[in-house]
């Protein structure tokens, strides 16, 4: 396998679409897959798919393809998926709660373990079974239950500050919802989902069509 370094962000960014497609045809009751119908079922050539998976070490046989329960777990792994991790809402108004309510954390190996807010209404309430706390024991219950990833859905006045408790906390990686540009150390890993950019890209395009 190559160095994590000389691994380009294209392929490292594929890998998950490559998981999520193999539990469709695992679902489907196929044992084996080529990287042609892999790349049919993906728009991406079997060509790349072959050179992706090459980055990761040796997968399939020659002629007959791949088997899908083997590369689903492996590329699993690759993507840490059988760390368990916990994670955890901060947040829960519709986004937050919808988010909580993602069946598939699960299946793909994340323990929900927390959710927070600030509106008394909501703190003490359940959603899919965990207890909403009280977002200002957010640092304490985020290090006493191990918590790895954040989910930050809070509005965007109040992002950067929940940024920085769960980092204080130690906590590993922040998925961001909320519109701002976090500062965070560098060591942090962080990804942004800003909605709003989505859907201005979505109008230019059609717009345009």
């Amino acid at each position: 396998m190559k160095e994590q370094s000389s691994i380009s962000k294209a392929t490292i960014d594929r890998l998950p679409l490559y998981f999520r497609t193999l539990r469709m045809v695992q679902d489907e009751g196929l044992d084996i897959i080529s990287s042609e119908e892999l790349g049919r079922r993906l728009g991406i050539t079997p060509e790349q798919i072959r050179k992706d998976l090459a980055s990761f070490g040796q997968f399939g046989k020659k002629g007959v393809g791949y088997y899908v329960n083997e590369l689903k777990r492996n590329v699993g792994t690759i993507l840490g998926l059988d760390n368990h991790w916990n994670i955890a809402v901060i947040g829960i108004g519709h986004l937050g709660a919808a988010l909580a309510n993602y069946q598939n954390f699960v299946s793909l190996g994340f323990n929900l373990v927390a959710l927070f807010d600030q509106d008394p209404t909501v703190i003490g309430s359940t959603v899919n079974h965990v207890k909403v706390e009280d977002v200002r024991n957010l640092q304490k219950i985020v290090a006493s239950r191990h918590i790895h990833i954040g989910i930050i859905a809070v509005p965007a006045a109040f992002a950067q500050e929940v940024a920085d408790t769960l980092v204080k906390a130690g906590i590993k990686g922040i998925w961001n919802f909320a519109p701002i540009k976090m500062k965070v150390p560098e060591t942090m890993h962080i990804v942004n989902e800003d909605l709003s950019i989505g859907l201005s890209s979505l109008s230019y395009h059609i717009t345009r069509k």
